[in-house]
């Protein structure tokens, strides 16, 4: 029998080092909100894959779509010979996307998407200029990395990166940013590095992903949107990892009710299956010439397949409600934990089932603990519980169960955690 330690050492030798990986913990096979590894162990998915399989693992109606589709053809390139799948998703995403007049482009990968919309943005107003966000999180590649607001491990010694592209610092009340403050950075960069007739497009998370977990203030969206609307600038919503029904809506920026002129697609959009998306106005998703856009694998049939189907299990199930009622469950039963130690856990803030705890030193926010953060997680793999850490600081416990769970598993892991949290402040006391 193959054992995890024999595969780590494996993938040690043959693996990139830079591509590591969270825990020693190779998969057999998955169900739901469970995983069984190569020697027969079980654990339960806190993690969904970072958010992947919103619709939990071996979905039977996403399995039964791509079983369907492989028989049918695997690949001939959306850009050569399409299909009606990748034409039916695209109907689909322009008519639950809060954008009017919406268009879709495929392609294969959250990365892939973010350097699309950044192309679209600047033919389509003919700036050069992008203003991302501290903390923000927008993927591995050169463009994804200049957008990226967190040195390591995404950017320490892969420059140069791309030119034109500014940060402002992101508002987070709790580390004594504010709206205000923010907003007067974006005022102050306008005025000392460029003019916003210059900029092409904002880009935001409405949940910071990798950045920590943090959401946008009520109100913060509606003013980015309306500064953007004064100067022509394109705002950019990067819902790759808050899509699918994640935050107990279709889209997060829904909770604010701001239509973005552009949406990043990717993660929770097929179950585990590669795509991604930018969808947005027409007028603005015409801007490049055919040929501008795309990909050999962009738009797969299988992922569209996949895709399709759960758009189905979304509806079907009830699952951005579901992520709401799960949302609650956690962060009531966390919330218990942080009254018993109240100098350790600094806060638990949720939107739908994004979970996040910030794990402090001596009851103060600016002494992050991410040893701690890191303790937690490696007990958590080693007592049956997928954990996710995240956070520019490292001290942050994120929590990203799959929308299908039940609430049998859902306790069962919310107690491995309670001990683990309860253990580990112990010790560290």
């Amino acid at each position: 029998m193959k054992t995890n330690q024999q595969l780590q050492q494996r993938k040690q030798m043959a693996i990139a080092r830079g591509q590591g990986n969270v825990a020693p913990i190779y998969v057999d096979h998955a169900l739901n909100a469970e995983i069984w590894d190569v020697e027969g162990r079980r654990y339960i998915d806190f993690g969904s894959g970072i958010a992947v399989v919103n619709t939990g693992h071996s979905h039977p109606k996403i399995r039964a779509a791509v079983h369907e589709q492989l028989d049918k053809f695997s690949h001939t390139c959306v850009m050569v010979s399409p299909y009606e799948s990748a034409v039916e998703l695209a109907e689909r995403l322009n008519a639950i996307a809060p954008i009017k007049n919406a268009k879709s482009m495929f392609v294969t990968t959250g990365a892939e998407a973010v350097e699309n919309a950044i192309k679209i943005a600047r033919v389509h107003t003919g700036r050069r200029g992008v203003v991302a966000f501290n903390g923000g999180f927008h993927g591995r590649t050169s463009m994804g990395m200049a957008l990226t607001g967190k040195v390591a491990p995404y950017k320490a010694g892969f420059g140069p990166f791309p030119g034109e592209i500014y940060h402002v610092p992101f508002p987070i009340e709790y580390h004594g940013i504010s709206v205000t403050d923010s907003l007067r950075a974006l005022d102050t960069l306008f005025k000392v590095d460029i003019e916003p007739e210059a900029v092409a497009a904002i880009i935001i998370e409405p949940v910071q992903g990798e950045g920590g977990f943090y959401p946008v203030p009520p109100g913060f969206l509606k003013d980015l949107r309306s500064i953007c609307d004064q100067h022509g600038i394109v705002l950019i919503c990067d819902e790759i990892q808050t899509g699918f029904a994640r935050t107990g809506r279709m889209f997060a920026v829904e909770h604010d009710a701001v239509e973005p002129d552009l949406m990043t697609l990717a993660k929770g959009m097929a179950g585990g299956f590669p795509i991604a998306a930018v969808v947005g106005k027409a007028e603005i998703m015409d801007a490049p010439s055919p040929g501008g856009l795309g990909g050999t694998y962009g738009g797969s049939p299988i992922s569209c397949a996949a895709a399709l189907a759960v758009l189905d299990v979304i509806e079907e199930e009830s699952l951005c409600e579901r992520a709401t009622q799960i949302g609650d469950n956690i962060s009531s039963h966390l919330l218990k934990l942080q009254t018993a130690h109240t100098r350790t856990i600094g806060q638990i803030r949720h939107t739908g089932a994004m979970v996040a705890i910030e794990l402090i030193r001596e009851g103060d926010p600016e002494q992050p603990d991410p040893d701690l953060a890191k303790q937690i997680v490696a007990e958590a793999a080693e007592r049956g519980l997928i954990l996710l850490s995240c956070g520019i600081r490292g001290n942050v416990i994120r929590i990203l169960v799959p929308l299908t769970i039940s609430d049998a598993v859902l306790q069962e892991g919310l107690e491995i955690l309670s001990g683990i949290i309860n253990n580990s402040v112990a010790m560290a006391a």
